[in-house]
Parts: C-alpha cells; sequence; structure tokens
C-alpha cells in the first residue's frame, strides 16, 4: 500500500471511529463510573474484538455473513439481545455517588476482566460492523499482500485510532463525574435507553 492510499485509509477510519456507536458509549459510561485508568480494560476489550471483525472480514467472513441470510440473523439477534440486555441493567443503575467517582474507585480483578469482556462482545456483536469491513477494506487492500501484513496496516491503524478516540471519551466522562453524581440516574436512563435503542435497531438491519 502506498503511504497515499494510507492516508486516504487512515481519514476514513477516523470519520469511522468518530461515528457515534456503543463501543464509545460504553467507554463514556464506564469513565463516568470508575474513572479513566480501570477503562482502559473495556477500551482494550473492544480493540481486540474489532481486531478480530477486521482479521474475519480479510479471511472472507463478511462475505459469509452477507451472502447467507440464516448466518446474518442468528449473528444479529444475538449481538441485538445482548446490547439490550446491558442497556436495561444501566437503566435500572442507581446515580454515580462522588465516592465511586474517579479516584475514589478500586475495582478488583473481577470487574476489571468483567468490564474487558464487556468492551469485547460490545464490539463483536454487531454484524454490520463484520460486513462494513468486509466492504470497507477492500477498496484499499493490495493483491498478493500476506494476510499478516494487512492485519498489521489495517488493523493496527483503525484500533489505534478508536483506542485513543475511547481514552478520549473516558477521558471527559471523568471530569463531568460531579455533574453525575447530581444527575447521574437520568445520565444512566439516556446511556440505557441509547443501548436499547441501537439493540432495537439492529433487529431490523438487513443485508
Amino acid at each position: 500500500m502506498s503511504i497515499e492510499s494510507w492516508l486516504i485509509y487512515l481519514l476514513a477510519a477516523v470519520g469511522l471511529s468518530l461515528t457515534p456507536g456503543p463501543n464509545g458509549l460504553l467507554a463514556l459510561t464506564h469513565g463516568a463510573s470508575f474513572g479513566l485508568r480501570p477503562t482502559v480494560h473495556t477500551v482494550l476489550g473492544g480493540a481486540l474484538g474489532f481486531l478480530l471483525l477486521i482479521a474475519a472480514s480479510l479471511a472472507g467472513m463478511g462475505a459469509l455473513l452477507a451472502a447467507s441470510e440464516e448466518a446474518f440473523t442468528v449473528a444479529k439477534w444475538i449481538g441485538a439481545g445482548y446490547l439490550i440486555y446491558l442497556g436495561a441493567r444501566l437503566w435500572r443503575a442507581p446515580a454515580i455517588s462522588v465516592s465511586d467517582a474517579p479516584g475514589g474507585a478500586r475495582p478488583h480483578g473481577r470487574s476489571s476482566a468483567r468490564r474487558f469482556n464487556q468492551g469485547f462482545i460490545v464490539a463483536v456483536s454487531n454484524p454490520k460492523g463484520l460486513i462494513f469491513f468486509a466492504a470497507f477494506l477492500p477498496q484499499f487492500m493490495v493483491p498478493g499482500t500476506s494476510f499478516l501484513t494487512q492485519m498489521i496496516v489495517f488493523g493496527g491503524t483503525f484500533v489505534l485510532i478508536e483506542v485513543i478516540y475511547e481514552l478520549l471519551l473516558a477521558g471527559l466522562a471523568q471530569r463531568i463525574a460531579p455533574w453525575l453524581a447530581r444527575y447521574g440516574r437520568w445520565f444512566n436512563r439516556v446511556t440505557g435507553g441509547a443501548f436499547i435503542g441501537i439493540g432495537a435497531a439492529l433487529t431490523m438491519a438487513t443485508r
């Protein structure tokens, strides 16, 4: 890939990351609840999920989902169900207290693993993401280039941008934690409703 093509891909990847999505919303929510440092686990989980999506797209799974109505439907409902479940839990969650806000939160190992898993599952649970990468990446692929090289270039570039973006969101949430302590119940309902809405919209997705 020429440097010119990579720069075009870089700009496209930045635009894709800035598009509102469930992983960015999750990073914002966890940043407000746990602080920036613990939310790194959430972001890394999402990064791994995006890497797997890109690898699967490069390997042809995106084309399989696009061609198979049954495979797409199964993946769609699994992803939608998890997002709705996550949103319902967030909707019922109590307001964030100042003592639990950044600086006071000290989550243990299991909580870190749970946040990592949530970030990972949210990233991989949307089949539209897999199909999008399958349609997006071929525009920049160079015939004859090895799978490993493509993963390093395409996967590394996109994931780095996504990680930076989500950490910025988490850092912003950390600053507004005192406001969330006062209005946290409404914040949880808005963000939980957004997750539910994304999941509901996913059930109506078509190939």
